[in-house]
């Protein structure tokens, strides 16, 4: 396993190259997949990879044989056609008003198969746009693949809040299930446009650090809790997780921080008003927005790529 190409989600897959045929890092290849013949680019691996993937033994794809200057002409207009292809069918779609977003079309290099993936709120009959497409696309499979949000981004491909490209088109392959509670144990602020993607979903790296908070909330006590301290009595008002402290509003007004370990819960009435933030609501230009919202729904993923 020398060679690798980015298939779906820009995940790399290995190659099985045959003995017969040279090959080079950046070559253009015909690589036979479970939707067809598709024209990839082949990228030479490191020793290590092929190492664990001689361990893992992974699925990899069969290549056919290195594309010629006329077929990649024909990749080309192949490209061309995608977008026309794409244009058509969009027409269509409207002209039927279907509750559907067609989001790409991809048409394999031996032009057998053409696939249009769309969004969609509910389940939509699309048989007469179906046989609108047979009579348009002749002597081709048509194939209309449902996606969910999240699948759209992971497609379409970008930059994410932290300035790298999206997880779900580079490296993720399965989506977690993910919550607003996810955000609140982190005490990440609870807005759409911190804690939301592309996708309009809560984010997918909300769940990589998920684990590391909850083993630091070990020994914390709730904000707004009754808790003595080597400086008196108080009221948790802030949690740092990462760093073990926590922050105590005095019974003299003030705030002070405390590692968990050198304070105590206790059953008593202390005269101090904290400040607790909402988390569960949100305000953009004056407007209510329930950020339940963006958590997963069954429309979210459905790893139908």
């Amino acid at each position: 396993m020398k060679f690798a190409v980015k298939y779906l989600k820009n995940t790399f897959y290995p190659l099985e190259v045959p003995e017969s045929l040279k090959l080079e890092d950046g070559q253009m290849v015909l690589v036979r997949t479970e939707k067809g013949e598709e024209a990839l680019k082949a990228f030479l691996i490191n020793s290590k990879i092929a190492k664990i993937w001689e361990k893992s033994q992974p699925e990899c794809l069969k290549v056919i044989r290195t594309l010629s200057q006329r077929d990649l002409q024909t990749l080309d207009d192949i490209k061309k056609e995608e977008v026309t292809s794409f244009f058509k069918c969009q027409a269509l779609v409207q002209q039927h008003k279907l509750n559907m977003n067609l989001v790409q079309c991809r048409i394999t290099f031996d032009r057998r198969k053409i696939t249009f993936y769309y969004t969609a709120p509910e389940r939509v009959d699309f048989r007469a746009l179906l046989k609108d497409l047979t009579q348009v696309f002749t002597r081709v499979r048509i194939d209309l693949r449902h996606i969910g949000v999240r699948d759209e981004t992971s497609i379409i491909d970008g930059v994410g809040l932290c300035g790298r490209p999206f997880c779900c088109s580079s490296y993720l392959r399965k989506f977690a299930q993910i919550n607003v509670k996810l955000a609140k144990d982190q005490g990440m602020p609870i807005s759409p446009g911190k804690i939301s993607g592309t996708c309009g979903r809560l984010l997918c790296c909300l769940t990589y650090e998920y684990s590391n908070y909850i083993e630091a909330a070990k020994g914390m006590p709730p904000v707004g809790s009754s808790v003595m301290t080597p400086d008196g009595l108080g009221r948790v008002c802030f949690l740092q997780f990462l760093n073990g402290t926590v922050s105590v509003k005095m019974e003299d007004g003030k705030t002070k921080e405390f590692p968990k370990g050198d304070i105590e819960m206790v059953d008593a009435d202390v005269n101090v008003e904290i400040d607790i933030p909402t988390t569960m609501t949100s305000y953009t230009d004056d407007s209510y927005i329930d950020i339940r919202q963006l958590e997963d729904d069954r429309n979210s993923s459905t790893g139908n790529v």
